[in-house]
């Protein structure tokens, strides 16, 4: 990343990225991903201390069926440096739980709330008016943003996580 900004002359930004759905020619991308992820980053989104992206994560996005789950990716020069996915919760079709991840050198810049806020259009289309936010107390930075996002929502405790019920589409 530090290369590729200074071979341009200044950081890259958000209008440099490329945000498209999850691809089966993603999952190498995503891997490589891991390089770009601290351990904190990693566990603030799986919830356990894994040194790389776990494997049945990759192979879940790998069998996305662009529905009931979907994920959508940022690419840098065929990189990928963000992912965000929800998955519609069975028992409450209309309901779905959204995270996201980003490459390190790319959070508190914009990117989750992108992805997310392109995730939006997608599962309203597909009839989800709500989603589901399971946020460790630690990631402050997914914490601001459900806030500036969302600002009406309060969390409830859930073991050790904030959970969020995130109408949408999201307000202003």
């Amino acid at each position: 990343m530090e290369q590729l900004a200074a071979s341009r002359g200044s950081r890259p930004t958000l209008a440099d990225l490329r945000v498209r759905p999850f691809g089966p020619a993603d999952a190498d991308r995503l891997r490589r991903m891991s390089a770009l992820l601290s351990r904190g980053s990693l566990y603030t989104r799986f919830f356990t201390g894994t040194p790389r992206i776990p494997e049945p994560y990759v192979s879940a996005l790998h069998g996305l069926d662009h529905w009931d789950r979907e994920a959508l990716v940022a690419l840098l020069d065929g990189e990928l440096v963000g992912v965000a996915e929800y998955v519609r919760d069975r028992d409450r079709p209309c309901r779905a739980e959204v995270a996201a991840l980003v490459a390190d050198p790319w959070q508190r810049h914009g990117l989750g709330g992108l992805l997310v806020a392109c995730l939006v259009p997608l599962a309203q289309r597909r009839g989800i008016t709500e989603f589901g936010a399971e946020v460790i107390y630690e990631n402050r930075p997914a914490l601001s943003a459900i806030r500036r996002y969302w600002p009406a929502v309060a969390p409830a405790d859930a073991d050790g996580a904030a959970s969020f019920r995130l109408p949408l589409p999201i307000p202003g």
